[in-house]
C-alpha cells in the first residue's frame, strides 16, 4: 500500500497544472524613504532627494560593482550590468533591484 502511495503522489504532482505569472520586461518600481526616491525601470535608475550622497551597487555576493556620487537634486543613471539581482545603496537607504 505504501509503495502505491509513493508512486501515485509524484505522478499526481507531475500531472497537476502549474500556474505562471507573466511580467513585463520594462517594470518601473518607485521606492521612497527618508526623502530619497529611487525609480528603477529596466537598467535605468533615477535618484532624487539624495544630493551629495554616494550611490553604490553591490552584487549578491557583496562585491561592490559600481559607485557614483549624486551631485544634483536628481540623477538618472544607466547601469551597464549583466542581468541579475543587485543591492543599491544610497546613503542609509538599501534596496534590492532586478536588471532584466
Amino acid at each position: 500500500m505504501k509503495k502505491i502511495i509513493l508512486l501515485a503522489l509524484p505522478l499526481a504532482l507531475a500531472l497537476s497544472p502549474i500556474s505562471m505569472v507573466a511580467q513585463s520586461d520594462h517594470e518601473s518600481v518607485e521606492m521612497t524613504t527618508s526623502g530619497i526616491t529611487l525609480t528603477v525601470n529596466g537598467n535605468v535608475v533615477r535618484v532624487s532627494g539624495a544630493q551629495g550622497e554616494v550611490m553604490k551597487v553591490f552584487n549578491l555576493t557583496g562585491a561592490e560593482v559600481s559607485t557614483m556620487r549624486i551631485d544634483g537634486a536628481e540623477k538618472t543613471v544607466t547601469l551597464n550590468l549583466p542581468k541579475g539581482c543587485y543591492l543599491l545603496k544610497v546613503g542609509k537607504l538599501v534596496r534590492k533591484i532586478y536588471i532584466r
